[in-house]
């Protein structure tokens, strides 16, 4: 019988990106909502993700890191990513997110203390431009980008990046599902549409919904990551939000010459029924 397989169809990805959201810590020794344990989450997050063997290029958190700004908040998930990131060889992005403060959110995460501009960045990632876009209005929960921030994002694209470019924001532009979120969505999305048309943008990473949806803008992939605090019930009446302690999860995301991959990963263990390697598997194959 002729081999299934005698040689892979698409080469490695050139790039491997952990896209993780809407991590909302909590003060030392707090619970979101009095029952979720934010930490814990992440902690167990990485340590399946560990078990792959697998490192990315960088890890991109897209917002809502700390559920208030408290600086306790940012300096408990730095313990916890920090040397995560540094097991797996990975550098660590942060995107702003609606319950985020940009001072604390630039000194505690960023080192830096530039103030409470917008925290817009361009990280080249072996030769992958990846933008984050700060899309907060401080003291609301909607997402905005700037008339300045506009004009400093396409100085950001004037020139295409080796291997392309990611744009990492909060608030993802794409439809709602559920009604009240679309309260709090990204205003002026054709906006966003046109300013990255005919770029070298090949995909758009987002969070704030707390559930996993993929669309595009501009013919340009968008892919929002579930949160790993909590998620929103999908299931639930028309106009309603119900928010429930399950179905966490984050994304990888692997660029290939022509294309890029989006795979949504749940957290938590489940019963094995089946294991075997390519070997095994070609060999049932054959």
């Amino acid at each position: 019988m002729t081999d299934p397989a005698p040689f892979p169809q698409h080469q490695p990805a050139s790039h491997f990106i952990l896209h993780i959201s809407d991590t909302h810590f909590v003060s030392d020794g707090e619970l979101l909502f009095g029952t979720v344990d934010s930490e814990a989450n992440l902690r167990r997050l990485f340590a399946e993700f560990a078990r792959s063997g697998a490192r990315p290029d960088a890890i991109v958190f897209t917002g809502d890191i700390a559920d208030a700004g408290d600086e306790a908040a940012y300096r408990r998930i730095r313990a916890v990513v920090d040397p995560a990131a540094a097991e797996i060889g990975s550098r660590v992005i942060w995107v702003m997110g609606n319950h985020d403060v940009r001072a604390p959110f630039r000194r505690l995460l960023l080192d830096s203390d530039a103030g409470a501009e917008s925290v817009d960045a361009v990280t080249d990632v072996n030769g992958l431009r990846i933008i984050t876009l700060d899309s907060t209005v401080p003291g609301h929960h909607h997402g905005e980008i700037s008339d300045a921030q506009y004009v400093w994002l396409a100085d950001a694209l004037a020139d295409p990046a080796p291997h392309g470019t990611l744009i990492a924001l909060h608030h993802p532009p794409v439809p709602s599902l559920l009604e009240p979120l679309e309260l709090v969505e990204l205003r002026d999305q054709q906006r966003f549409a046109d300013a990255i048309a005919g770029t070298d943008v090949r995909a758009v990473l987002g969070g704030h919904l707390h559930y996993n949806t993929f669309s595009t803008i501009a013919g340009i992939p968008v892919s929002v990551a579930s949160a790993t605090c909590y998620t929103q019930d999908l299931n639930v009446p028309f106009g309603h939000l119900r928010g429930r302690d399950g179905a966490q999860g984050f994304n990888l995301v692997h660029l290939y010459g022509d294309r890029v991959l989006h795979t949504v990963v749940p957290i938590g263990e489940t019963p094995a029924v089946d294991e075997l390697t390519t070997a095994q598997l070609r060999s049932w194959l054959a």
